[in-house]
């Protein structure tokens, strides 16, 4: 009787095992940039709620709490918050040209943005000039320190939708963006939305009430 020894060959007289296969390319059903930003103005949300939060805690804990308007120029921001609105629906304007493959228009419009959230950083500035020098200072009272509080962190923000939205801009005008590709648009758009929503909540809590 005749036998003959073979080589073990791990990979083929190993036992089978089977292994799971993973898909890491797949996902969610959105786009990791707009998964981005939601995650982002999510943490947003909370860092305004905190702060208006503690604002109204504040305010109702003060016996004594002066009313804004006789303060505070109600009227001139009251044009400023409308401003800032309309930005938003130009905003929207831009978004939908650039959807509808008219870059000339997403150049227009975003500028139109541009131009009015810069005004209304200007005005801002402007109102924080004549306050100061009328000797109301962040270090004055309660009021005080939690008005440039609530009104200089959203300042900031704005500050940075509009070089946001100026980068965005220059993409515009070199034709980065078309009805297939304009994924950076709907992004600064969205934060822009954001700070233009957070805006009214404020001015209603810190000019109106």
């Amino acid at each position: 009787m005749s036998s003959s020894i073979q080589a073990y060959d791990p990979e083929v007289d190993a036992p089978a095992h089977h292994h799971p296969i993973y898909d890491y390319d797949s996902g969610p059903p959105v786009d990791r940039g707009k998964f981005a930003i939601w995650l982002f103005l999510a943490t947003e949300v909370m860092f305004f709620t905190g702060l208006i939060g503690s604002y109204l805690v504040i305010r109702m804990g003060s016996p004594a709490w002066p009313h804004p308007k006789e303060l505070l120029a109600v009227d001139i921001t009251a044009a400023n918050t409308f401003l800032l609105i309309t930005s938003s629906w130009m905003m929207v304007r831009a978004l939908d040209a650039i959807q509808k493959g008219d870059k000339g228009g997403l150049v227009k419009w975003l500028g139109f943005t541009i131009l009015g959230g810069s005004v209304f950083v200007g005005v801002q500035v402007y109102e924080y000039t004549v306050l100061i020098h009328e000797g109301y200072l962040p270090n004055r009272d309660l009021f005080w320190s939690t008005f440039y509080a609530m009104t200089g962190f959203h300042g900031i923000h704005v500050c940075v939708g509009v070089i946001w939205l100026f980068c965005v801009w220059i993409g515009a005008v070199r034709g980065s963006y078309t009805p297939q590709n304009y994924v950076r648009v709907e992004l600064a758009g969205l934060y822009w939305h954001f700070v233009d929503l957070v805006w009214v909540l404020l001015f209603t809590i810190v000019y109106l009430m």
